[in-house]
């Protein structure tokens, strides 16, 4: 694992901490009701950087990169949300950018996560895609009908 990899791990392991800690305290510690798990989902959240992993020049523009990560999210999941996000780090005295794709998966597995995961690492020329479990709850509501 590169340096940048190990930034962004790093970051991201303090947020989902400082997401548990904050859980734990708003629940008490207490047992969660029927109807609270009823809804439980995991939401997997991709970082999928753009610049090629040996070069670190982006592979592709802005738009054909989203526009590749959106047919391979169609292709896996039949859907997606992607945001756009920028994304820094330093080594040594270097200052490095990189657009960065966020992706939100729901109603998925691990295995086909990976998957995805697996094409967008070579279409891309990653190194690694940043993937987080989120413990959800998840309801599609239609309105008080």
């Amino acid at each position: 694992m590169n340096r940048k990899d190990r930034l962004f791990v790093t970051v991201f392991s303090i947020i989902a901490v400082a997401a548990v800690a904050v859980t734990a305290i708003i629940f008490g510690g207490r047992q969660a009701s029927v109807a609270e798990t009823e809804n439980t989902d995991i939401q997997y959240v991709l970082y999928l950087g753009t610049n090629d992993k040996d070069t670190n020049e982006p592979v592709f523009s802005r738009d054909e990169a989203k526009e590749k990560a959106k047919q391979i999210l169609i292709e896996h999941f039949g859907g997606y949300t992607i945001q756009e996000a920028e994304g820094g780090w330093i080594d040594g005295d270097k200052v490095y950018q990189e657009f960065t794709l966020v992706i939100y998966l729901s109603d998925t597995d691990a295995e086909k996560v990976h998957a995805a995961a697996d094409r967008m690492i070579e279409t891309f020329r990653q190194s690694s895609v940043l993937i987080q479990e989120n413990r959800t709850k998840t309801e599609f509501y239609a309105g008080g009908k």
